[in-house]
């Protein structure tokens, strides 16, 4: 699919932040697909379906972050059964006039703590997974812990009435989710486990219940969504503990891989092209 003059763009509010443009053009680049572009557009909810709708045909897809991936589901043409599984669209497919609507975090997910050496769980094993927060991440993170074999899941949330949707797809995969508030988070250490989809600091405070000062962490494994400024307290703390350490941006460099392949048509996408790509531009804005 080597048309000229195609176009592609992440969507979001705020989205001035995203590394997606790198990731996609770095695609682009080693791809050979010189006519295309990807753009960064500052777009909210309300001027969502607007923009949507007004996409001509020289568009090829969307990368869609927050606020706009639950809003994606009623606006879309078709979607993935994973999408409405995980309640959020983050990635729309133009094609032959109609809009696409699918999920690539859960793969993004999976991906990044397969790479990590976390190894599906057989079934009725392993002790629940921890996740923190109980947005649209979270609701994918779950979706991923299932497609590990997990079975059960706590959700620790700030608000518990703010994580019924997050906590219902953790039980549409199949998943036993149980929300607590985030005060209570040491009541459920340790655990072999942790995602932290918390934005920023948010998680500071968590990290000496998570990794308490000289504890032996060795069989933890934390997943934290956050890839800048990485690393954050949470990840400092489970590693000086002797724990396994993913940073957000292996997700957020797998779930584009999955994107860049389903907006292009091709499976040929340069993942180290595009791993490189990232890390530089991290090292460039630290």
């Amino acid at each position: 699919m080597g048309e000229t003059g195609r176009r592609a763009a992440v969507l979001g509010s705020p989205v001035a932040h995203s590394l997606s443009p790198v990731l996609h053009r770095a695609a682009y680049g080693a791809m050979g697909l010189d006519g295309w572009s990807y753009e960064a557009i500052e777009c909210g909810e309300e001027d969502f379906p607007g923009l949507l709708g007004a996409l001509g045909p020289e568009w090829a897809g969307l990368s869609l972050t927050m606020p706009l991936k639950r809003a994606a589901l009623d606006l879309v043409d078709a979607v993935s059964d994973l999408a409405v599984k995980v309640g959020g669209v983050n990635t729309v497919v133009l094609r032959d006039g109609r809009r696409h609507g699918d999920n690539t975090d859960v793969h993004g997910i999976v991906t990044a703590l397969t790479e990590a050496g976390v190894k599906p769980v057989p079934p009725h094993g392993g002790t629940p997974a921890l996740v923190l927060g109980g947005g649209a991440t979270a609701a994918s993170a779950l979706a991923a812990l299932a497609a590990l074999g997990m079975e059960e899941a706590v959700l620790a949330v700030r608000t518990p009435e703010r994580a019924s949707e997050a906590a219902e797809a953790g039980v549409r995969f199949g998943l036993a989710v149980r929300v607590v508030t985030l005060d209570r988070v040491a009541a459920h250490l340790p655990a072999g486990l942790v995602v932290s989809t918390l934005p920023g600091r948010a998680a500071d405070a968590l990290a000496e219940p998570v990794a308490p000062a000289g504890a032996a962490l060795f069989d933890t494994v934390l997943f934290d969504v956050v890839y800048a400024p990485w690393p954050t307290a949470l990840a400092t703390a489970v590693g000086r503990a002797g724990g396994t350490v993913v940073g957000g941006f292996e997700m957020l460099l797998h779930q584009a891989v999955r994107q860049v392949a389903l907006m292009t048509g091709r499976d040929d996408v340069p993942v180290e092209a595009m791993r490189a790509a990232g890390e530089a531009e991290l090292s460039r804005r630290a």
